[in-house]
């Protein structure tokens, strides 16, 4: 795939972005999906057995676009929330409640006279962004063992290989807690947006994660190399990317 690049004249800003999944090597089905527009990138990574998690996943996404679709303007965060609901709903109904997905992502919006990032999140798929050399996670997993890390009861080290790192507390189209968190950051040149599935973050550290971005590459290029990484680590879960930088026009 090509990187995308969309200018943003009224703020001497534009997008330069690639994305790209991967089965992995031991699942026989691509639970991913994940949605790239000019100003919206998100990612769900689907539970739930064979092609349940598939369809929940790609409902999340759908439902996300046709939302940011029909927004009058800039998507706020009351409307990204309807979305969210609306894939529930969509989820529950075409799966009786069996299967459920993450969803993560990054949305342009203006706050006054200036871009911001608004980030979202249900589950633990993540959004990172990388500046000045500097990874930092704007998203928190809705996770049973990064509860557990929050407690003290494990370290950070455990938490990587814990056996219940996959077990999530917070989904949409199953359980009772779906509503999304919500952060802001502000749109400047030189950011590296990261979006990933857990097949990329169950396999590399941020330390890993943070040095491929940092290597000057391309966006395309650098997904493509997050990716064989990943795979090269063992890939043992489908894993999703999209990396999108923010330049001078």
């Amino acid at each position: 795939m090509d990187d995308e690049q969309q200018p943003r004249p009224d703020h001497g800003l534009y997008l330069d972005y690639g994305y790209g999944s991967h089965v992995g090597l031991r699942r026989e089905l691509n639970e991913d999906a994940s949605v790239v527009t000019d100003s919206l990138f998100a990612v769900a990574d689907g539970m739930g057995g064979h092609e349940a998690g598939e369809v929940a996943s790609a409902l999340a996404v759908q439902a996300l676009a046709e939302g940011w679709d029909a927004a009058p303007g800039p998507i706020t965060r009351v409307e990204l929330q309807a979305c969210l609901d609306d894939a529930d709903e969509r989820i529950r109904e075409a799966t009786d409640a069996k299967a459920g997905t993450t969803l993560t992502g990054a949305v342009l919006v203006e706050a006054g006279q200036r871009l911001q990032w608004l980030v979202f999140n249900i589950g633990d798929s993540r959004t990172y962004l990388h500046q000045d050399g500097r990874l930092r996670q704007l998203t928190r997993d809705h996770s049973q063992v990064q509860e557990m890390f929050e407690s003290g009861m494990i370290t950070a080290e455990e938490l990587r290989d814990h056996p219940n790192r996959n077990v999530i507390t917070r989904a949409l189209g199953a359980g009772d807690l779906f509503s999304g968190d919500y952060t802001m950051a502000p749109v400047e040149a030189g950011q590296r947006l990261l979006i990933c599935s857990d097949g990329l973050t169950g396999e590399l550290t941020d330390q890993q994660i943070a040095d491929i971005l940092d290597a000057g590459r391309s966006p395309q290029d650098t997904v493509d190399w997050l990716i064989h990484q990943a795979l090269r680590e063992g890939g043992r879960d489908n894993v999703t990317v999209i990396v999108v930088d923010v330049r001078e026009g």
